[in-house]
């Protein structure tokens, strides 16, 4: 038997809450692995069909859920957000490089960039995984802590790439101010060579 309710009590970042039926009764905790096929990440007070189950401890739980939005005519889909940020970050990398290669820069520096934006790029990867899945996700701090050591560029390919991250407001402000904190810190190193050349030999 399928019944309809809506989330509530939804900790998106751990994936699980629990579903309050329409019409009173008993809630049911709700897994992310439950849903079958989302349009999209579920949130606090969606409206979902859903069976019930209960486990080994007589708790219910629901099994096969489906947001209701989900079963509505589909809309075209949204055209991909953030794509200003990820050609800049690709644009500096290759500039990054490019000075590299000339001298201009320390290798050193544009090598920095090209492993902090890969392992950012990856990690955004895994944290897309993690959330499909309801497993640990990356800690949003580890993110923004990278970004500033050097791996916005990777970061921000990584957030229009995979979709991720790239709706949360709070999560894009810190993540810019990142950037330009990275960016001042860059600038202030090029131009004084007389402090790079201490310790960043050319």
């Amino acid at each position: 038997m399928r019944y309809q309710g809506r989330l509530s009590n939804w900790n998106d970042d751990k994936g699980f809450g629990f579903v309050e039926p329409n019409g009173g009764g008993k809630r049911a905790f709700v897994h992310i692995s439950a849903f079958t096929g989302p349009s999209r990440r579920p949130v606090e007070g969606d409206l979902i069909h859903y069976e019930v189950v209960k486990d080994d401890k007589g708790r219910q739980q629901a099994r096969a859920v489906r947001l209701v939005s989900d079963k509505k005519a589909s809309a075209p889909r949204p055209a991909k957000s953030g794509g200003f940020g990820s050609a800049l970050g690709l644009v500096f990398l290759l500039v990054i490089i490019a000075l590299g290669a000339l001298k201009i820069v320390p290798m050193a520096i544009a090598g920095l960039y090209i492993g902090a934006s890969f392992i950012s790029f990856a990690l955004y990867a895994r944290d897309k995984h993690a959330a499909k899945r309801g497993h640990w996700r990356t800690p949003e701090n580890t993110l923004h802590l990278l970004a500033l050591a050097g791996g916005w560029p990777g970061a921000a390919m990584a957030q229009y790439f995979f979709r991720h991250k790239s709706k949360k407001t709070v999560f894009r402000v810190v993540f810019w101010l990142t950037v330009v904190a990275n960016l001042a810190a860059l600038f202030t190193l090029l131009l004084a060579p007389h402090k790079l050349t201490l310790w960043l030999p050319l």
